[in-house]
């Protein structure tokens, strides 16, 4: 989705001029945080299903829903379910950023010299490679986002109280290490690779299928029906690793021990506590954010790309 000039906004040499990779990779970033100031409050439910039943006997929340609604009630209404913006937003500055420069690079450097691009399945491990690049430098505000949005289920002596993202990771670094910002990095990176390779496979198949059926073009509706179909397929797959990260990510240190030596200890406790069909709480939320968030992210790039060109790519 290159922002390119029109055949008149010529460079000295006559050729067409295009936008810089820098811009590219900044419209990328730009695009993910305007989506995310919509879908946040989806997020936060999400976090907080997914660590609902964690060390109690009984759920904190019966449904989603319900989960929306307590917050609203009890954390301040709007600004409650917007808890952790500033850590969403800096997630997508990092996370983003990186995932659409490496997949750029990445894409150009295996493009044939007749300008074949890769096909469909390197794509998927190309997209596959940068979604792991790309959690790995977006880890550290993905902790602090899990920490924001668990920290108004906690008792009041128990929370952490950060004010913002940033100083959500001052304190972790001095109060835990620096090491502490990359907690649950594996599960982190892990669940990027499957997003990134159920959502790049299920969401082509879904348009590709939609455009056949004759009832759509390659415009918006489209985008937005092949981006919900890929999401379910992307919720189902990604969900299990997405409930071990947040759970690593948000676990404390008792009695000097973490509460889980690691990513199969975390799941073998869903199981076993909780219900296998506990490795999808949160599933609706998830599901909700993941369409919207990708048609947004969509819409805003195609909008910042085109005025760029209009007020840059000129003369």
């Amino acid at each position: 989705m290159a922002a390119t000039a029109s055949p008149g906004a010529g460079g000295m040499d006559g050729k067409p001029r295009t936008s810089s990779k820098s811009v590219k990779f900044l419209f990328g970033g730009l695009a993910g945080m305007g989506a995310t100031v919509f879908v946040q409050p989806l997020d936060l439910v999400k976090n907080r299903m997914q660590l609902s039943g964690q060390g109690a006997k009984t759920r904190e929340y019966k449904t989603s829903f319900h989960a929306l609604a307590s917050i609203l009630k009890a954390e301040g209404g709007l600004r409650g379910v917007y808890t952790g913006l500033s850590a969403g937003l800096l997630r997508q500055a990092t996370y983003t950023t990186t995932r659409l420069g490496s997949y750029t690079v990445l894409s150009e450097r295996l493009t044939g010299a007749d300008g074949t691009p890769p096909g469909f399945l390197l794509k998927v491990l190309l997209g596959m490679a940068a979604g792991a690049a790309g959690a790995f430098v977006g880890t550290p505000a993905d902790v602090a986002l899990i920490r924001m949005t668990a920290d108004g289920r906690l008792p009041a002596s128990q929370r952490r109280g950060y004010t913002n993202v940033f100083n959500a990771l001052n304190r972790i670094a001095r109060e835990e290490g620096v090491p502490a910002l990359w907690r649950g990095c594996v599960p982190t990176m892990a669940r990027a690779v499957v997003v990134n390779a159920a959502q790049l496979a299920s969401y082509f198949q879904c348009k590709q299928f939609l455009l056949d059926s004759g009832y759509f073009t390659d415009n918006i509706p489209l985008h937005f029906c092949a981006s919900m179909a890929s999401g379910l397929v992307t919720t189902a797959a990604s969900m299990p690793v997405d409930i071990v990260k947040t759970r690593i990510q948000n676990m404390r240190m008792i009695d000097g021990k973490p509460e889980h030596r690691n990513g199969l200890d975390v799941l073998a406790k869903v199981v076993r506590y909780e219900g296998f069909l506990s490795l999808w709480k949160g599933c609706t939320p998830y599901y909700a954010r993941l369409g919207p968030h990708t048609v947004l992210t969509f819409i805003f790039l195609e909008q910042m790309n085109k005025a760029y060109k209009r007020l840059s790519l000129r003369g």
